[in-house]
């Protein structure tokens, strides 16, 4: 078995994820690229200093701003917004991989009696008109939905997305706007068949997935599993066991830990090429980059133990409401709360916290944030 120690295990993650060495990631080809690597970029709409898919790409990616991810999304839709780890980002040819998760939706939801009464109705609108919102439909009743209340026409276009009857076509602001999933989704992909025969398969699939994404992961529970169904003890135990045995994944002994840890057969090369000298870069990292997806795992690689505050009530916080890690090298040595005045456009920072001992490039640092405030486009002061 491949014996490593936590630094070189901490250089193989950021590398494979190119946050060490010059940024391997650049435009809309490189945002497909990545998030081919990662399987899905996790999204969630609050807007602070950028959304977290946002902040994920935009520490990778060369030059990025909204209007790459934007394009990549809705003008050549070589990405797609949909469910993966919660919402996410996928490559728009994940399609197929997904029907499983459409025929949960279809299967189920609140206020269905209401929704399925206006289905026929909603169709025959987007078969007439290129997009629409929640505001061209006429239904103003109130509804059931998870998070409480809402209009009748809300929730329709979200459970027929949800079932893959539309898809986004494009946002302005927070708001959505609909278009049938055959008008922008190709015939092929749309129409392809379940890849996976069975739901052991499906689950080998996912595991390898959610371990390219990270890294490393060990075969315990974790949250980087989050959203694949089945996926419990003894059988996520038999999940690492076959592809174990069928060459997909292999074991390896981590510094310090009692039980190995596991990655892609294929990303060994990366694992060797950590070894070479590489630059170091300082980066701020979203809160739910995929690096950052075992937190457990994270505190006992870098030694960074990181929380996520957001829906920590503000007297029991740490630090602060969003607050981003800071990369420099290989190590995290701080965390911050930048926040975007979105009317001056201006990045100021509210909070930082650095890490006990941690020697702070302080140019490299302000040049991450004057980077982030660019590619929000505004200025960092």
């Amino acid at each position: 078995m491949i014996c490593i120690s936590r630094a070189q295990a901490r250089r193989f993650l950021l590398l494979r994820h190119g946050l060490l060495g010059e940024k391997q990631f650049a435009g809309q080809e490189g945002l497909l690229t990545f998030t081919a690597q990662c399987g899905c970029v996790q999204f969630d709409p609050i807007n602070i200093c950028g959304q977290n898919a946002f902040l994920t790409y935009q520490s990778r990616t060369a030059g990025f701003s909204a209007d790459v991810l934007d394009g990549a999304l809705y003008q050549t839709r070589v990405l797609i917004d949909y469910f993966d780890k919660n919402l996410a980002i996928l490559p728009t040819t994940d399609w197929p991989h997904l029907i499983r998760t459409r025929r949960k939706f279809q299967a189920g939801g609140r206020s269905r009696a209401q929704i399925d009464a206006v289905r026929p109705q909603i169709l025959r609108q987007l078969a007439d008109m290129p997009f629409a919102s929640s505001d061209d439909l006429n239904l103003r009743e109130k509804v059931d939905w998870p998070w409480g209340k809402t209009t009748l026409a809300r929730a329709a276009l979200e459970q027929l997305y949800f079932e893959g009857e539309l898809v986004i076509d494009h946002k302005l602001g927070a708001r959505k706007y609909y278009a049938l999933a055959k008008n922008r989704i190709p015939a092929a992909l749309l129409n392809a068949p379940d890849p996976y025969p069975d739901d052991f398969s499906y689950r080998c699939a996912q595991v390898v997935r959610r371990i390219g994404a990270v890294g490393l992961l060990g075969d315990g529970a974790s949250d980087a599993f989050l959203c694949i169904d089945g996926l419990k003890g003894a059988s996520r135990r038999e999940v690492f066991e076959h592809l174990c045995a069928c060459g997909q994944i292999c074991p390896i002994t981590v510094e310090g830990f009692a039980r190995p840890l596991y990655l892609r057969t294929r990303d060994l090369p990366v694992l060797e090429a950590a070894n070479a000298p590489l630059q170091p870069r300082t980066e701020l990292l979203a809160p739910l980059d995929p690096l950052l997806w075992d937190r457990r795992l994270i505190a006992r690689i870098f030694d960074f133990d990181y929380k996520w505050e957001i829906y920590t009530p503000a007297a029991q916080r740490r630090y602060g409401y969003y607050v981003l890690p800071v990369l420099q090298g290989d190590r995290l040595v701080s965390r911050v709360e930048p926040v975007l005045d979105k009317k001056q456009k201006i990045l100021r920072l509210k909070g930082r916290w650095d890490e006990p001992g941690a020697a702070i490039d302080e140019g490299a640092f302000s040049d991450s944030l004057a980077r982030l405030a660019q590619s929000l486009g505004g200025t960092f002061l």
